[in-house]
C-alpha cells in the first residue's frame, strides 16, 4: 500500500483534482481531499511541485515500423542533403545489414528544399541497398542497388519512379512489403522490446497499434500479439489489423479492424495525394487519390459492423474523410449499433457535414496533435498546397464543442511517441481559437485514449477501483501556461502501481506471450 499526496489530476469526466491517492496491489483504493484513518500509516510520497496523472496512451501508431526505424537510421534532423549523405555513410560503416533502412527524409527540413535522390544515395552507398522512408510514412527513396533487388511486378505499379528512386502509393506499399520480409525474427523482437522501453520513458503505458505492413504471413500482427500478451510490465497493447480481409480478423479472433496501408482511403499532404474535394492550390489538375472505390469500402464497413468489429480508417483529405463517414454511416444504417466506437484516423481536413454526422453517429477521431507543429511538414508548405484550407486543418475546438470524442496519438514513426508534445500542440493550435484547454488536452492521451478501445472502466482516469496505471510529471500542468507545457517531463511511469522496469528479455516475452488468454 502507498499513499500519494499532492496534485492528483484524475482526468475524469468532471476534471477532478484531489490531494490524496492510495494504491494497493495494483489498484486504486482511494482518491479524495481527505485521507481516511485506515490509510494514515501507509508509506507516503509527497509530490510537492510534481503531479500524478493516469498514464498516457497513444491511440495511433505503427508499432512494428516504429520499432524497426527506432533502432535504425534516423535522418529527420539532417539540415542539408550532404549532411544526410554523411549520416548514411557513417551508418553503413557501423552496420553490416544488407539493406540499410532509414526514416525521416523531407523536402522541408533541408536547405535544398527537395528530397534526396537515387543518384545521391548511390554516391553515399554504391554497394549497399538503401531504403529511406519519407517523414510522412507514405513514400520512400531507393538507391540503384535496392531497385535492382525488387521483383519486376513492383515496377508496374502506380507510384513507381525509377529515375528519381522515389516510390509512392502502391509502389511504396509493395516495396515496403518486400523489405520487411528480409528482417529476422530475433532482430524484430529486440527492436520491439527496445521501442516499448522508449515509449515508457515518455509516460506511455498503452498503445493502439495499426499492424499488417507486409511481413510474411502477417508476422508483425503475430509478434505484436505475442508482445501484448508477454510484456511483464503491464504495458497494454490494442491491435488494429490493417486489412479489408475480414476472414483474417476472425481467424485471429480480434475485436477491431483498420488503420492505414490496406485500410487507408487516401494518401497524405506530403506526397500531395491526400484526396481533396477541390484541387490542390499549387496543382489545379490534382485532387489527390482515393485508394478505394465506394463499392469496395461500403461492403467492408457493412460486414465489419455486422460482425461486431470496431472499425478505424485512415483519411487525410476532405474527400477521403467524407468517404469514411459515408461508409460508416451506411454500415450503421444497415445494422444499427449504439456503442460501436468506430473511428476516422487523422481526419486532418474534415468537412462541416461530415463532422456533424460524426457527432450524430458517435464516430470518434484518433488524431495526431503533433502534426500541428511538425517542422518536417510546416504550415508554410500546407498553405502552399492548400491555400486558405490550411486554416481548416484539425479544428480541435470545433470538434470538441460538437461532442466528438478526440484521442491523441503520434502516427509513429511519423512523429515520435511523446504525449507531452501532443498536449502542447493541442493547446497551441496555429489557429488560436481552435486550441484546447489544458484539461481537455490531457484527456486526449488519458481518459479518451482508454475510452477509444473500451478500456475506460479499468484505465484512463484515477478513480477508486481502477488499475493504478499512473505517471508522475515534474510539474503540475494545470498551473502552467499553454506555451510552457514543453517544460513537462516524465519522472516515473507506474503500471499496476509499480515503477516500469526496462530490459525484459526475449525468452520471458515468448514464454508468456505464447500462452492462451490476454487482451489485445
Amino acid at each position: 500500500m502507498k499513499t500519494y499526496e499532492g496534485a492528483i489530476i484524475c482526468c475524469d469526466r468532471e476534471n477532478h483534482v484531489y490531494r490524496y491517492l492510495v494504491e494497493d496491489k495494483g489498484r486504486i483504493l482511494h482518491v479524495g481531499n481527505e485521507l481516511p484513518a485506515a490509510y494514515q500509516g501507509a508509506p507516503r510520497e509527497v509530490l510537492g511541485e510534481r503531479a500524478l496523472l493516469p498514464c498516457f496512451g497513444d491511440t495511433h501508431l505503427h508499432f512494428a515500423s516504429y520499432a524497426l526505424f527506432n533502432a535504425g537510421l534516423d535522418v529527420r534532423h539532417a539540415r542539408s542533403l550532404p549532411e544526410m549523405c554523411g549520416q548514411i555513410q557513417k551508418f553503413t560503416t557501423e552496420n553490416d545489414d544488407k539493406i540499410i533502412m532509414g526514416f525521416g527524409a523531407s523536402t522541408h527540413s533541408v536547405r535544398e528544399k527537395r528530397l534526396i535522390s537515387r543518384d545521391e544515395l548511390d554516391q553515399a552507398s554504391p554497394d549497399r541497398a538503401i531504403f529511406i522512408v519519407k517523414y510522412d510514412g507514405h513514400a520512400c527513396i531507393l538507391n540503384s542497388k535496392m531497385i535492382a533487388m525488387l521483383p519486376d511486378k513492383v515496377k508496374l505499379l502506380r507510384g513507381w519512379h525509377e529515375n528519381t528512386g522515389e516510390m509512392n502509393q502502391e509502389a511504396f506499399f509493395a516495396t515496403t512489403d518486400f523489405i520487411t520480409k528480409k528482417v529476422s525474427l530475433p532482430r524484430t523482437l529486440r527492436n520491439m522490446l527496445r521501442a516499448v522501453d522508449d515509449m515508457a520513458e515518455k509516460g506511455i503505458g498503452m498503445m493502439h497499434t495499426a499492424s499488417g505492413v507486409g511481413f510474411p504471413l502477417d508476422l508483425d500482427v503475430t509478434l505484436e500479439t505475442i508482445l501484448g500478451k508477454g510484456l511483464q510490465s503491464g504495458f497494454q497493447t490494442r491491435l488494429f489489423f490493417q486489412t479489408m480481409n475480414l476472414d483474417k480478423i476472425r481467424k485471429r479472433k480480434l475485436p477491431r479492424v483498420g488503420g492505414c496501408f490496406a485500410t487507408a482511403l487516401d494518401g497524405c499532404f506530403g506526397s500531395e495525394d491526400a484526396a481533396l474535394g477541390q484541387p490542390y492550390a499549387n496543382h489545379p489538375q490534382n485532387r489527390g487519390i482515393l485508394f478505394h472505390s465506394d463499392e469496395e469500402v461500403i461492403p467492408f464497413a457493412k460486414r465489419a459492423n455486422r460482425e461486431g468489429l470496431q472499425i478505424e480508417m485512415h483519411a487525410i483529405g476532405d474527400a477521403a474523410f467524407d468517404q469514411a463517414v459515408m461508409a460508416i454511416a451506411t454500415a450503421l444504417k444497415d445494422f444499427p449499433r449504439q456503442d460501436h466506437r468506430h473511428g476516422i484516423i487523422h481526419a486532418c481536413l474534415p468537412t462541416e457535414e461530415g463532422l456533424q454526422k460524426c457527432a450524430d453517429l458517435g464516430i470518434q477521431i484518433p488524431l495526431q496533435p503533433a502534426f500541428l507543429m511538425w517542422d518536417l511538414e510546416p504550415l508554410e508548405f500546407l498553405e502552399t498546397i492548400l491555400g486558405d484550407r490550411a486554416g481548416l486543418i484539425s479544428p480541435l475546438r470545433k470538434m470538441t464543442d460538437m461532442g466528438i470524442v478526440l484521442s491523441g496519438g503520434s502516427d509513429a514513426p511519423c512523429t515520435l511517441p511523446d504525449p507531452i508534445v501532443g498536449i502542447y500542440a493541442a493547446c497551441n493550435h496555429y489557429i488560436p481559437e481552435q486550441s484546447l484547454t489544458i484539461p481537455e488536452a490531457l484527456k486526449l492521451f488519458t481518459y479518451n485514449a482508454a475510452w477509444t478501445a473500451f478500456d475506460e472502466k479499468e484505465r484512463g482516469s484515477l478513480d477508486t477501483g481502477k488499475i493504478a496505471d499512473m505517471v508522475i510529471l515534474n510539474r503540475n500542468p494545470l498551473t502552467m501556461k499553454p506555451n510552457e507545457l514543453l517544460g513537462l517531463k516524465v519522472e516515473n511511469l507506474l503500471l499496476k502501481g509499480e515503477p516500469y522496469k526496462k530490459g525484459q528479455g526475449m525468452l520471458s516475452l515468448l514464454a508468456k506471450g505464447l500462452l492462451p488468454g490476454g487482451r489485445i
